[in-house]
C-alpha cells in the first residue's frame, strides 16, 4: 500500500496564493501521469492540471494562468502553485494518476485531499 501526505491546503483571501503539496511513500510517482483533481461543493470532481510523465502540462481552462503543476520525481512529490486565487476555486483537491481507471493507484480510493478555502 502506497500512503498519500498532503500539505499545503488551507484558508487564503482572493487574489492569495496557496501552494498545494502531495507526496507518495514510495517510489512510484514517477510511473504514471500526475494530476490535482479538485471537488468543489456541488459539483462533480474535475481534472485541474496535469502533468504526464516527461513534464508536459494541461491545465482546465478555468485555471489556466494561475495554477502551475509540477513533480520532483526522486522526492516523489507532486506540486501545485495556485496563484491569484478566487472563491471558486473552493473545493477539496486530491492528487492521483492521469487517468483514473480501474487497476490504478488509488482507484476508488481518493483518500482524503487537501481543503482549500478562498474566502475574506
Amino acid at each position: 500500500q502506497v500512503q498519500l501526505v498532503y500539505s499545503g491546503g488551507g484558508l487564503v483571501q482572493p487574489g492569495g496564493s496557496l501552494r498545494l503539496s502531495c507526496a507518495a511513500s514510495r517510489n512510484i510517482f514517477s510511473l504514471y501521469a500526475m494530476g490535482w483533481y479538485r471537488r468543489a461543493p456541488g459539483k462533480q470532481r474535475e481534472l485541474v492540471a496535469g502533468i504526464g510523465r516527461g513534464g508536459t502540462t494541461t491545465y482546465a481552462d478555468s485555471v489556466k494562468g494561475r495554477f502551475t503543476i509540477s513533480r520532483d520525481n526522486p522526492k516523489n512529490t507532486v506540486n501545485l502553485q495556485m496563484n491569484s486565487l478566487k472563491p471558486e476555486d473552493t473545493a477539496v483537491y486530491y492528487c492521483n494518476v492521469v487517468p483514473v481507471v480501474p487497476g490504478s493507484p488509488w482507484y476508488g480510493d481518493w483518500g482524503q485531499g487537501t481543503q482549500v478555502t478562498v474566502s475574506s
